[in-house]
């Protein structure tokens, strides 16, 4: 491995070399420094405006300013629901289930979206409600949209989805679901008024990437991004 070097008082290289095998891989970055910002105070928000409202979000007209000292402004969506001294809007949970002599799978649910006209592929996820903990908002939550009842095994901190649109952000609950169990054997869901959700097993052996698949043959989206596979009909295969 080359330890970087600065090569003037204006820019610098650096090179990785990373070794595989047989196979070598060279990352080459430079950067160059143009001009000394206006402002040495760190970056910070001015204001922030309503532009308009409804019942789960908003839009908001935020004025900040940015490293080099400049006033800019950037359209903000927020959720309307946060709760207050909440580390996360809400939680995303992954699920394992886990019965004898079975594979183990984790539980997806397919439900059609409208923002994007189309079903996509998600983990079962939910808000937080008033006075609820992360973990219990993702047992009730995967009570709700998929029947089971699991343990709580990992919590992640709080995490944002899109921050270039809002501040939205979330908590990924790691869950195990005994389907041994008599409760898992046959769940039912507890939608209530919430929209239809149909359950769908996948394989424990996901290909973990930072790729979204797109729309594809039968016009799905894979929603989570962390997470690479292609849905047709009632499955999903690894890519």
């Amino acid at each position: 491995m080359k330890k970087w070097q600065q090569s003037d008082s204006s820019s610098f290289l650096y090179s990785l070399q990373l070794v595989t095998h047989e196979r070598e891989f060279t990352r080459t970055v430079t950067m160059s420094n143009h001009e000394e910002p206006k402002d040495t105070a760190a970056p910070h928000i001015v204001k922030e405006e309503l532009i308009a409202a409804g019942k789960w979000v908003k839009l908001e007209k935020t004025t900040y300013v940015d490293p080099a000292g400049n006033t800019r402004t950037w359209e903000t969506v927020k959720r309307t629901t946060r709760r207050a001294n909440t580390e996360a809007d809400g939680v995303g949970i992954i699920a394992l289930l886990k019965r004898t002599l079975h594979k183990d799978c984790v539980v997806m649910v397919k439900q059609f979206r409208p923002p994007l006209g189309c079903c996509t592929l998600e983990f079962p996820a939910g808000l937080i409600d008033e006075g609820e903990t992360a973990e219990a908002a993702a047992l009730r939550e995967l009570k709700e949209e998929t029947g089971y009842t699991g343990e709580v095994v990992g919590v992640t901190p709080a995490t944002c989805l899109d921050p270039g649109l809002s501040n939205c952000t979330i908590q990924t609950i790691l869950v195990n679901i005994n389907g041994d169990d008599v409760e898992n054997i046959n769940p039912t869901q507890k939608l209530g008024e919430k929209t239809f959700h149909n359950s769908v097993f996948s394989p424990s052996s996901f290909i973990f990437t930072l790729t979204c698949l797109g729309h594809n043959s039968v016009g799905h989206v894979a929603f989570i991004t962390f997470l690479r596979f292609t849905y047709k009909q009632n499955s999903c295969a690894v890519i």
